[in-house]
C-alpha cells in the first residue's frame, strides 16, 4: 500500500496553507489519501487561544468544487478572525455565526444554486479545554477520552442547501489526552465486496490508537480503510472512479 500523503495545506488551487498545530498542548492534523479527485477540503486557523477548523466534502469533481472550496476558505478565515478576535467572545455563538457565514459563501460560490456540502466545523478553546462544534451533514466524527471511544453526538443538515437553515453548536469537554477523529464518506464507504468500512471501524481504529500524534491517527484510519478494500468482479471490466478519503484528527496532550 502506498502511504497516505501528509498535507498541511488546504490543497485547493490558489488556497493558502492551513495553520495547524499552533496551540500549546494541542496537535491538529489532516491527511488526504493520494491526490484529491473530488471536493474534500480542510482548513484550520488560530485566533488567540482558540483554534477553528473545518472538514468539508463539497459535492462534485475537483474542477467544480475547487472554486467553491476557495471561497469557503476565504469566508472561514476572515470571519473566524472577526468573531474570535476578542478574548471574551462567546464560543457557542461565534461557532454558529461562523457556520452561517460559510454556508452563505458556499451558496454564493455555487452561483446561487444548491451545493451539497457536508461539513464538520469546530472551535477549540485552549484556556478552558472545551470544543464547540457543528456537524452539518453528519460527517463521521469519533471522540476518545476517559469514557472510551464513541461517536460525537449531534448532526444537522449539510451546508449549501438553503440560506434559512439555523445551526446550533454543541459543546464537548476536551480533556487532557482526548482525541477527535473526523473522516469523509470516502473512508466509511470503502468497500470489501458489498460491505462498507463503516463508522464502527473508524471508532475501532481510534479506540486502538496508542500514539499521541494526530498525524499518525489520520494515517492509521486511512491505511485501515484502504487496506479494507478488495477488488470486486466489476473491476475486471472497468476501473471505479477513486473516491477522496480524508481524515482530520485533533489530540490534546495528556501532560497538562
Amino acid at each position: 500500500m502506498t502511504d497516505a500523503k501528509a498535507t498541511e495545506a488546504a490543497s485547493v488551487r490558489g488556497a493558502r496553507p492551513a495553520e495547524l498545530g499552533l496551540v500549546d498542548g494541542l496537535d491538529i492534523h489532516a491527511r488526504y489519501q493520494f491526490d484529491r479527485t473530488g471536493g474534500d477540503f480542510f482548513d484550520a486557523v488560530r485566533v488567540g487561544t482558540r483554534v477553528a477548523f473545518l472538514l468539508s466534502d463539497i459535492a462534485g469533481r475537483r474542477e467544480t468544487a475547487d472554486p467553491i472550496a476557495a471561497a469557503t476558505q476565504d469566508a472561514f478565515r476572515a470571519r473566524a478572525r472577526e468573531l474570535f478576535a476578542a478574548g471574551d467572545a462567546n464560543l457557542t455563538e461565534g461557532t454558529e455565526m461562523l457556520v452561517q457565514a460559510i454556508n452563505m459563501a458556499i451558496i454564493k460560490a455555487a452561483q446561487g444554486g444548491v451545493c451539497f456540502a457536508p461539513t464538520m466545523l469546530g472551535c477549540y478553546d485552549a484556556q478552558i479545554g472545551v470544543l464547540a462544534y457543528i456537524n452539518a451533514g453528519g460527517q463521521t466524527a469519533m471522540l476518545r477520552d476517559s469514557e472510551g471511544a464513541r461517536p460525537l453526538p449531534s448532526a444537522s443538515l449539510p451546508l449549501g442547501l438553503t440560506t434559512h437553515m439555523p445551526y446550533e453548536a454543541s459543546m464537548q469537554a476536551f480533556e487532557p489526552g482526548a482525541k477527535l477523529l473526523v473522516v469523509t464518506k470516502g473512508v466509511t464507504l470503502s468497500m470489501r465486496g458489498k460491505t462498507p468500512f463503516g463508522p464502527e471501524r473508524v471508532c475501532e481504529v481510534l479506540a486502538g490508537s496508542k500514539d499521541e500524534s494526530a498525524s499518525k491517527v489520520c494515517q492509521a484510519v486511512l491505511k485501515a480503510a484502504y487496506g479494507f478494500q478488495k477488488p470486486g468482479w466489476l473491476s475486471l471490466w472497468r476501473k471505479p472512479t477513486p473516491e477522496d478519503m480524508t481524515a482530520l484528527a485533533m489530540v490534546r496532550s495528556s501532560k497538562q
